[in-house]
């Protein structure tokens, strides 16, 4: 049985170490954070969104197929009396633009999709579409997708590599493996023997509060002065909303700032007002931002882990000192996709991870 070890344990690790155990493989996680685990931005898995809404079209036929595929996936495992029922939400969803669309959509392959008539649009909308999609609630998805891996027989060894070398020649006291699968987020960027500069981070900041009444996912995206700027309303299970959002490229501060913060709150406001309920409206008919702040939960912000040359998921080689090769599959560099290709990078992983170890046995 091929000893396979995983670097990284956020949604892509741990989906690829699942799907690497589905092939009978051996598989040891070796990750510094793991689920449950409350600190570092650079951690970015418990601190999504995490809704599937697909902004890749047709000119990207690989990425779409792997968004596909992870769709496909969520939606069996949201079905009622899956074992992983609980993590998701399905819902229908509203998408709004700023511009006319034009073409096909890349979500028209969601269940119950539609565009929205013009004369059914808010008031400076300028096209829309709807269609029902599931969200996650991160923490939670996490830690049953860490649960099902050892309940397959996978182990967890806790260890902040500094070098690829260190899991190969079994340094951090793990069994020296035959292949690894690299999926280390934005720690791609300083990883010994990897070191991909082209790795970085896109700073996102959300509020989370408690709204249990609104129970449909909600994105507007909106241009000015020339930006495109992301107003997200995520509903969860359990009656908690992810407010977003913010897209700041090279941004590495791992503290909510309280202008994003003020910012997010006064933008979602006036895009969905039914999110503070009437009885909590000094003035019925306008609430105030100071009333939407009463059902925050709280701010966070994670790293994205974004790459200038797109996701990269292909094969490469490590040799030891004694000349013996050993393979590595990365998948990294997902940026904002991470969940909604989670499931689709793993199968393209796993499937290099079998050719590259059927190469090994021929050497």
């Amino acid at each position: 049985m091929p000893r396979v070890v995983i670097i990284g344990a956020g949604v892509i690790g741990l989906s690829s170490a699942i799907r690497a155990q589905e092939r009978g493989h051996q598989v040891t996680i070796v990750a510094e954070y793991l689920p449950g685990d409350t600190h570092g931005a650079e951690y970015t898995s418990p601190r999504a969104g995490a809704h599937h809404v697909s902004e890749t079209g047709h000119e990207d036929l690989w990425k779409q197929g792997i968004e596909r595929e992870t769709f496909k996936v969520f939606w069996e495992m949201s079905e009622p009396g899956s074992d992983a029922e609980e993590c998701f939400f399905r819902i229908p969803q509203l998408q709004y633009h700023g511009l006319e669309l034009v073409g096909e959509s890349p979500l028209e392959f969601m269940p119950d999709y539609k565009v929205i008539p013009k004369d059914e649009l808010p008031p400076g909308i300028v096209s829309g579409e709807s269609f029902t999609t599931v969200t996650l609630d991160p923490k939670r998805y996490t830690a049953y997708l860490l649960g099902r891996f050892r309940a397959g027989g996978g182990t967890v060894h806790r260890a902040a590599v500094k070098h690829i070398r260190e899991v190969i020649d079994g340094s951090l006291g793990i069994t020296i493996p035959d292949a690894l699968v690299v999926c280390p987020g934005v720690g791609a960027r300083s990883l010994g023997g990897l070191e991909d500069k082209s790795v970085y981070s896109i700073r996102g900041q959300t509020v989370l509060i408690r709204a249990p009444w609104i129970t449909t996912g909600m994105t507007n995206k909106a241009i000015k002065d020339g930006q495109m700027i992301w107003t997200y309303i995520i509903p969860r299970r359990n009656g908690e909303i992810i407010l977003g959002g913010s897209t700041d490229e090279n941004d590495w501060d791992p503290q909510p700032r309280p202008d994003i913060t003020a910012s997010i709150l006064r933008r979602n406001l006036v895009f969905c007002p039914d999110l503070v309920p009437h009885h909590l409206r000094q003035n019925e008919a306008e609430p105030t931002v100071q009333e939407l702040e009463s059902l925050v939960i709280e701010t966070g912000c994670g790293f994205r882990p974004a790459r200038k040359e797109g996701i990269r998921i292909e094969t490469d080689w490590f040799e030891r000192e004694d000349g013996t090769r050993v393979p590595m599959v990365y998948n990294y560099g997902h940026g904002g996709g991470g969940y909604q290709g989670s499931w689709g990078s793993a199968t393209i992983a796993t499937n290099l991870l079998a050719d590259a170890l059927a190469a090994k046995r021929l050497e």
